[in-house]
């Protein structure tokens, strides 16, 4: 796992990049959280295939623990990958309150997630 550091609107975005699953559980949030705060980055991106699949899958209540350890650490993180493929309601449902609240964002691009990260940053 390498963490890249953007630097941009005097802000530290963290890129994930990994050649495996680095987010398995919450405590593997929590260690990315941590190691990117070390790094005066509380904005994160971490990519869809770096991440379980039972995080998509709602039931197992992965997505929800994650996304609290977020909310709890006063940071924003975007997912970057192709959602389209989940044929779950709940889950498209999830994203997009997610992509409403603005605290995670589910995005295509890696643009477009340090678009989401920047959101109500004044310039």
């Amino acid at each position: 796992m390498d963490i890249n550091l953007i630097n941009t609107n005097n802000l530290i975005i963290a890129e994930i990049v990994s050649d495996s699953i680095i987010i398995n559980d919450a405590q593997d949030a929590l260690d990315i959280l941590a190691n990117c705060a070390y790094q005066d980055a509380n904005r994160i991106i971490v990519y869809q295939k770096d991440i379980t699949e039972d995080f998509f899958e709602l039931k197992t209540k992965l997505a929800g623990e994650v996304l609290q350890k977020f909310s709890n650490y006063n940071s924003k993180l975007a997912i970057v990958g192709d959602f389209s493929g989940y044929g779950s309601k709940s889950l498209r449902d999830f994203i997009y309150e997610s992509n409403k609240a603005g605290r995670v964002s589910f995005v295509a691009t890696k643009e477009d997630a340090i678009e989401a990260l920047l959101k109500g940053v004044k310039v």
